[in-house]
């Protein structure tokens, strides 16, 4: 008799590459400025078969693979008109996730569109720059946006920021709600990682540097103090054990769920992210995808 996992093996499937952190001590942080991004440390390109789950999204769940596809229409129809995104879309985004998951709150943190075409490079430096609300280049690299000793810490920084004097929450939910809003199919598409091959003590430590400048090469991997303490991600060596999927031909009334962070880890409960080059279907068009950061609330 197949077992769950052997099933989803007959899917369709392609072969490409996925970046991962290299073998050995070093700094990771990752600097982020106004249309630029960058991450210190040695990466390594490795190849890996990525599953398409178009065709079993009903079997992909939050639980199970710590990620799903779920049906969202949007009222938005300019995701380059800022005001209309910052009227409407967050809230848009918490209403799915309350409907999907029954939390019984859900606060949403922000939103960054992401693209594979050009960004212009003319702004050399922009004067208390905020990493939302603006346009990135895909991530480049294994990662999960909150580290495990993040998460918990912006889940009650962001709770008693709007509840005070709330009865508090048993559980949360670190969430991004991610949506392609470009024609499929997409030439940089979205992988997700099933949460069950990621080991509980994977994950190398990825301080966040949100900066008005990018400071030079040189100055990137200096010591800093208090950087423990600062909002970091968390990046991936590669292993074979890890299990690669993506949803193709995203269409624009569709988003893909997927958790940062669980604070419930006896279902998966984070899943491994990042862009990649998929040639596998003729006619591909540029990635335009937006995300918003959310984060949900059980009693």
């Amino acid at each position: 008799m197949a077992t769950a996992e052997n099933s989803e093996d007959d899917v369709r499937a392609i072969r490409t590459r996925i970046r991962y952190l290299g073998e050995g001590p070093m700094v990771t942080r990752r600097y982020v400025s106004a249309g630029v991004e960058h991450s210190t440390g040695r990466y390594e390109d490795h190849d890996v078969v990525i599953r398409d789950g178009r065709n079993i999204r009903e079997r992909i769940g939050l639980d199970s693979h710590a990620f799903a596809l779920i049906d969202t229409p949007t009222a938005v129809a300019d995701f380059h008109d800022k005001a209309w995104v910052d009227a409407i879309y967050p809230d848009e985004c918490a209403a799915s996730v309350r409907r999907v998951t029954g939390a019984d709150c859900v606060l949403p943190q922000g939103w960054m569109i992401r693209t594979s075409a050009d960004i212009p490079k003319t702004v050399k430096k922009v004067a208390g720059y905020q990493h939302q609300g603006g346009v990135q280049p895909p991530a480049g690299e294994a990662h999960v946006d909150y580290s495990p000793d993040t998460a918990p810490r912006t889940a009650e920084r962001i709770y008693r920021r709007d509840y005070p004097d709330g009865q508090g929450y048993s559980r949360f939910i670190a969430f991004s709600f991610w949506r392609a809003f470009s024609p499929p199919p997409q030439d940089w598409p979205l992988a997700l990682c099933d949460g069950r091959s990621i080991a509980g003590d994977e994950g190398v430590r990825n301080a966040l540097h949100v900066v008005d400048e990018m400071p030079p090469l040189a100055d990137m991997e200096r010591p800093i103090p208090g950087e423990d303490e600062m909002i970091a991600a968390s990046v991936f060596r590669y292993r074979a054990a890890h299990r690669w999927w993506y949803f193709s031909n995203m269409a624009p009334d569709e988003a893909v769920l997927i958790k940062f962070h669980d604070s419930d880890h006896s279902v998966a409960w984070r899943c491994m992210h990042t862009a990649f080059f998929d040639d596998s279907l003729p006619n591909a068009r540029t990635r335009e995808s937006i995300e918003v950061r959310l984060i949900a609330y059980f009693r």
